[in-house]
């Protein structure tokens, strides 16, 4: 498989389909492996999709912290450059959203698209995680890997797929451990995502941007995704009820709405879904 490389670090990433680009920034401790649901509905648009391990985690290199999104915005760009990819639409959740935030910023040039999945501007006007969340994922680093993805079940996915679908919870974690994260990459991932404040240029984003949001997020509020649509000229929101952070597990219609997003003036499908809109 194709690496990337940014100085000493090396990247893992995946290209799958044909079409115009699209990257993907996975989030907090998980790789491209957690985006399975969401390749093959985006290649079937007609879309290239590249999918790639955030330093630390998967296949990619895991070097000692302290991590920032700078870095890791720089390791996106270097997987973009290997691929020979001179502008894509950008989507990224949680953690990679932030990141994506970043490169919409910093690389204005190099986004065609940007959708922010499940994410937050940071900085003093972000709705922060209640406090016994917070504790919860600074507690993970220090446990066993399958206990760990287990145990974040319930601040990953909404009480409706909790009780009614719990196979696609476990789908999703049999894919999430094929590569488990170790502890000093997960908090250095953690603290990275933490300092991430971008409130006062936010509004500096001139990409077509798509906000996604659950209303069950208990680790990125919902507010959070109000705030970044509210101030990115321009942006769409789209408040997913009964969905928490791992939205398109929780409702997969999710990902046909940002299909067709990325593919606007294509012949990409309709969706039709229970949602909240503006």
């Amino acid at each position: 498989m194709p690496t990337a490389r940014n100085g000493d670090i090396s990247l893992y990433y995946e290209s799958t389909g044909a079409g115009a680009p699209v990257l993907l920034v996975m989030g907090l401790g998980m790789n491209a492996t957690a985006w399975w649901r969401t390749v093959p509905i985006l290649s079937d648009a007609g879309l290239q999709v590249l999918a790639f391990d955030n330093r630390g985690v998967g296949r990619s290199d895991r070097p000692p912290g302290p991590y920032s999104t700078a870095m890791m915005v720089d390791d996106a760009i270097a997987v973009l450059d290997a691929a020979g990819v001179q502008q894509a639409s950008v989507y990224g959740i949680s953690l990679g959203g932030t990141i994506a935030q970043e490169i919409a910023l910093r690389y204005p040039q190099r986004v065609e698209r940007l959708v922010l999945g499940a994410t937050t501007p940071g900085g003093p006007r972000a709705t922060p995680a209640a406090p016994d969340t917070q504790a919860f994922f600074r507690r993970r680093a220090e446990m066993p890997a399958e206990e760990a993805v287990w145990a974040s079940v319930p601040y990953n996915y909404s009480a409706r797929t909790r009780t009614q679908h719990g196979y696609r919870i476990a789908e999703d974690i049999i894919q999430r451990l094929r590569f488990p994260i170790e502890p000093e990459p997960y908090t250095a991932q953690l603290n990275a995502a933490l300092a991430h404040d971008v409130g006062d240029r936010i509004a500096e984003i001139s990409a077509p941007t798509l906000v996604i949001h659950g209303l069950e997020d208990v680790m990125v509020p919902a507010p959070n995704g109000r705030l970044l649509a509210e101030a990115i000229p321009g942006a769409r929101l789209i408040e997913f009820p009964g969905t928490a952070h791992l939205y398109f597990t929780d409702e997969p219609v999710v990902d046909r709405e940002i299909a067709a997003f990325l593919t606007v003036g294509s012949s990409g499908p309709p969706t039709v879904s229970p949602r909240r809109s503006r």
